[in-house]
């Protein structure tokens, strides 16, 4: 395996950290490597927010469940969706802008996800520690305040930033085979990989915690999707102008 690979294969969140601060060239060069990733048609429709204040980071912490890393890291990215450049080069052409596809919110979207995680690895390979915070969609009205984010754009995550001051275990993964499908998708794998892997996440549990988390991947996908979360989302999108029809 090549260095790439081996990078790619080694990560794990990282939720302690030094308090030597991202300069500036890095957190340029991470996020210009960001902007290298796929996008649909050039379109790009992502903007990213590097907040360092510590009281609008300890506001975020709050909304994403007081997650000390929030609070701590030395940099939080904010990844947003962004159509609002878009409606900007319409207008300039003399074009109205439609924004009201769920086509162009998916890319929006997708877009985001790509940029922030080469970003993610552009970090890693800079000896930075990274974790995602879908915690920030517990009260993006909230968000959408504390960083005055416009119409056309909603912050999809929060990615925390820094020198690693702890090294954390490496979470395992679903069988391959549950994830690699040959020419067709098929589905008569997936319950004995599963099996598999409840199996594997229990014990990695035990072995991390000492006996004191007893679990499976199945329990805790079972908790996650069967109740409602974060119902608010739909209604907030609108408010931000994306519309459904």
């Amino acid at each position: 395996m090549n260095d790439v690979i081996k990078l790619l294969q080694r990560h794990r969140s990282i939720r302690k950290y030094k308090p030597d601060v991202v300069s500036e060239e890095v957190l340029e060069a991470i996020v210009r490597s960001a902007q290298m990733a796929s996008t649909s048609s050039n379109v790009q429709a992502y903007s990213v927010i590097a907040v360092t204040d510590p009281e609008t980071k300890l506001a975020l912490s709050a909304v994403a469940g007081n997650q000390q890393h929030v609070e701590q890291c030395p940099v939080l990215l904010i990844w947003c969706a962004d159509l609002s450049r878009d409606r900007l080069a319409c207008e300039r052409e003399g074009a109205q802008m439609i924004s009201g596809t769920m086509e162009n919110f998916i890319v929006a979207t997708v877009d985001t996800a790509l940029a922030a995680q080469n970003a993610a690895v552009a970090a890693e390979s800079l000896g930075l520690g990274i974790v995602y915070i879908g915690g920030l969609r517990n009260n993006l009205r909230e968000v959408t305040k504390l960083l005055r984010v416009p119409e056309l754009v909603y912050p999809l995550f929060g990615m925390c930033v820094g020198y690693p001051d702890h090294e954390s275990s490496l979470r395992p993964r679903l069988p391959l085979r549950a994830v690699l499908h040959r020419e067709v998708y098929q589905a008569e794998n997936q319950s004995e990989a599963i099996a598999e892997y409840d199996a594997t996440v229990h014990d990695y549990y035990i072995e991390r915690t000492k006996g004191k988390r007893n679990t499976t991947w199945s329990k805790e996908m079972a908790d996650k999707f069967s109740r409602p979360s974060r119902a608010y989302m739909r209604a907030y999108l609108e408010e931000q102008g994306f519309r459904f029809d």
